[in-house]
């Protein structure tokens, strides 16, 4: 998958935090929380596009961990909502899998960049 892609799928993903964190808001749940989730479920997606900026490789691939740390704690505050009822099934399971997908996608794209630093530093 290129990077466009994977800034569209971050892009659509930061949509979709947002719907679902004003969402929660609606409902009277706990604002505090909600800007966790708020944030780093946005925050993906701008590593990820600050990434295609970068000054160089390593500068590139600290983007993208940036971004897969905060894929990581997205899942935390994903888990914590569905675990407290404040999201459905229905909403964890789509937020999840998207989530997921990008996570996945992150890694991938990481170990590819580290694979090919490593081999333009060898002689």
């Amino acid at each position: 998958m290129s990077d466009n892609q994977l800034v569209m799928l971050s892009k659509f993903f930061a949509v979709s935090i947002i719907n679902l964190c004003e969402t929660m808001r609606e409902r009277k749940k706990a604002s505090a929380i909600i800007n966790q989730l708020l944030r780093s479920g946005t925050s993906i997606g701008a590593n990820i596009h600050e990434a295609n900026y970068a000054s160089s490789k390593a500068d590139f691939i600290n983007k993208f961990q940036i971004a897969l740390k905060e894929c990581y704690e997205t899942d935390y505050w994903l888990e914590i909502f569905h675990n407290s009822k404040m999201i459905s099934d229905e909403e964890y399971s789509n937020m999840f899998s998207q989530c997921s997908k990008i996570r996945k996608l992150l890694i991938a794209s990481i170990t590819t960049a580290k694979k090919n630093a490593a081999q333009q530093t060898k002689p």
